[in-house]
């Protein structure tokens, strides 16, 4: 293995665990918090919007930092995306992650970060979670080139 491949997946190791450490001391691997933060017209609980203020604030910061610099410190370059439309697919995708965030009460992040608690219902809905990323991902290019087209068209 590469050094540069070495680093990087070190990086993401300890960048991922701090990652995770933060879900968990902010409880936010509690999907009745998730919950309790979509339900506006019930038992409301703000507690999740400090958290995503706080992500916001730190993924802000860091995304500055990185425009001034020429490149990243484990790659050759910053792979952001290319994109800047929001199309029926983006759309469609959100409402879709929103529906199973608001169900469920996890989106990956925690999911994945939970699976450590050892609960049944996690592993399901993780199990699921990447069932759906596999299909996606194996769905026929052609059924995709399409939807793009139909997209571009009705722009």
């Amino acid at each position: 293995m590469k050094a540069n491949v070495m680093a990087q997946s070190l990086a993401s190791l300890v960048v991922g665990a701090i990652f995770g450490f933060g879900l968990s001391l902010s409880g936010m691997l509690d999907p009745a918090r998730v919950r309790g933060f979509l339900d506006i017209a019930g038992h409301f609980d703000p507690s999740l919007g400090f958290v995503l203020a706080g992500a916001v604030a730190v993924s802000g910061l860091g995304y500055l930092i990185s425009r001034r610099l020429p490149r990243p410190a484990l790659d050759a370059s910053f792979h952001l995306p290319k994109r800047k439309d929001i199309d029926r697919r983006l759309l469609i995708g959100a409402a879709i992650f929103g529906v199973g965030w608001g169900a469920a009460g996890f989106c990956p992040g925690p999911a994945i970060a939970s699976l450590a608690l050892g609960i049944a219902p996690i592993f399901v809905f993780t199990a699921m979670m990447l069932l759906g990323v596999a299909i996606h991902d194996h769905w026929p290019e052609t059924w995709r080139l399409r939807a793009r087209k139909d997209a571009d068209a009705q722009a």
